[in-house]
């Protein structure tokens, strides 16, 4: 055995060189179940999620309006938006809280009749959640 090998063994070099390589693989472990984790709960987040986009609006007169809007969400939910009328100075002339039952359709298109206190300019859907 030469000196060296005796020093490597008396010191623990060659443990060393094997502690490196489990620390390493324990970290590329890690690593992997946090990349998994992160895709598997991006992926389910997005397909649980609801979306409402305004299409449309109309002014059948001064007290109301009429809000055409489109929901995507998860098949067999029932749903609940807020939809609401503004007025020029953006302030909140009327809104309203509509339920939707659940349907097969992944997309959905309504259209609602908000009841207003002023003269509104504009109709939007505000949000949306299941209920």
């Amino acid at each position: 055995m030469t000196t060296q090998d005796m020093l490597d063994e008396r010191y623990g070099r060659r443990r060393a060189a094997r502690s490196r390589r489990t620390t390493l693989i324990a970290v590329i472990a890690v690593a992997a179940v946090i990349v998994g984790w992160f895709g598997w709960y991006t992926i389910t987040d997005s397909s649980n999620s609801i979306e409402a986009e305004a299409t449309g609006f109309s002014i059948p007169d001064q007290h109301s309006v009429s809000v055409t809007f489109q929901i995507t969400s998860p098949p067999g939910s029932a749903l609940a938006c807020i939809i609401e009328a503004d007025d020029e100075q953006h302030g909140i002339v009327g809104w309203k809280v509509v339920e939707y039952p659940a349907s097969s359709a992944h997309h959905r298109a309504f259209t609602e009749i908000v009841p207003t206190v002023g003269q509104a300019i504009t109709g939007l859907v505000n949000t949306c959640w299941v209920t």
